[in-house]
């Protein structure tokens, strides 16, 4: 299991914009180079990120092999109401690594 880092307000006012920001440990494989024995090492990236505020998406972005090991989200969103958080990041593998932050709109 991979290790993702959250970083959102524990509390906000309504209506209020917040940042996000969101980091997962994971080596972003592209495919591209050859172990000791010549051999290709399998592409293995995460390919997909999404964010839900209460089930509804509010980001998504697509990677692609040229992204960095360990991917940094940055996003803005605005405080509506209280509620969860949801990360999900998917690889080329199926894996899906989930995370969850909450947020009090006062």
């Amino acid at each position: 299991m991979t290790r993702a880092l959250i970083n959102t307000p524990k509390q906000a006012q309504q209506g209020e914009v917040i940042e996000i920001r969101a980091m997962i440990a994971h080596v972003m494989e592209t495919g591209h180079r050859r172990d000791a024995q010549g051999a290709a090492v399998p592409r293995n990236i995460i390919h997909r990120f999404q964010c839900l505020y209460d089930d509804v998406e509010i980001f998504a972005a697509d990677f692609y092999p040229a992204m960095a090991a360990n991917p940094f989200i940055a996003f803005s969103t605005v405080a509506t109401t209280s509620g969860v958080l949801t990360f999900a990041w998917t690889d080329d593998q199926g894996t899906i690594q989930r995370a969850t932050a909450e947020i009090t709109v006062v």
